[in-house]
């Protein structure tokens, strides 16, 4: 197990000094590590999370409309914002993991990052109140929220292609992966989108399975305009 971090350059870094320090070890501690680890506390920074983004998306965008709100909301609090907002505050060399989770590079991990960034928005909240929690969470997010724009809410390919079919009583779309190759940290996804609507058969890739997945959404489009 990794030894506990000296906690005082992560307040600093974090700009927020805890009146329990306990909490903010909790929240850096993953079940690998210890019993009293902190998915507790994830469970309640994700849901105050959730609850403060809203709201500033409802203040910030008087004439979105409820998807585009829900699209701008979980672009913030998808996996890949928190943990690039958890990297920024080095909260890495803070993890307290497991001996196995720190011999598989767990330190690096994008969702024990981003997990460990919603436990500490719930330390932040027992430790003090919720306005203050808030406050914070939009200190936090005050780059992201900044370069915010109505034109990151557009849907996105696999959801246009989907409500196209339902919109005209087709069945949607089928994807399935055909192969992939590369090392596990650069991998390369081939995913076949199958339509029965004019049985149509495209295949996209990407670096992920859902970068995949887009792509093929896409061709699928253009094969549909096109046929």
């Amino acid at each position: 197990m990794s030894k506990k971090p000296n906690l005082d350059s992560l307040q600093q870094a974090i700009s927020y000094k805890f009146n329990n320090i306990l909490l903010l070890e909790q929240a850096l501690t993953h079940r690998s590590a210890h019993h009293k680890h902190n998915e507790r506390l994830e469970f309640l920074g994700d849901a105050v999370l959730g609850s403060v983004i809203a709201n500033a998306l409802y203040e910030k965008f008087p004439k979105a409309d409820e998807g585009q709100l829900s699209r701008l909301r979980a672009f913030l609090v998808k996996e890949k914002a928190l943990s690039e907002l958890a990297t920024e505050l080095n909260f890495s060399q803070f993890l307290i993991l497991g001996s196995g989770e720190l011999k598989s590079g767990g330190f690096r991990r994008a969702s024990i990052l981003s997990d460990t960034f919603e436990a500490i928005i719930g330390a932040v909240l027992l430790d003090s109140d919720y306005q203050i929690a808030q406050q914070y969470i939009i200190h936090l997010y005050r780059q992201k929220l900044a370069a915010l724009s109505l034109n990151m809410a557009e849907k996105d390919p696999k959801t246009k292609l989907q409500e196209w079919l339902q919109a005209r009583s087709h069945p949607t779309p089928i994807y399935e992966v055909v192969r992939s190759s590369g090392k596990d940290h650069a991998k390369t996804y081939w995913v076949m989108c199958t339509l029965e609507f004019q049985n149509i058969k495209v295949e996209g890739y990407g670096v992920s399975r859902r970068n995949a997945e887009q792509d093929a959404a896409i061709k699928a489009m253009i094969e549909i305009q096109t046929n």
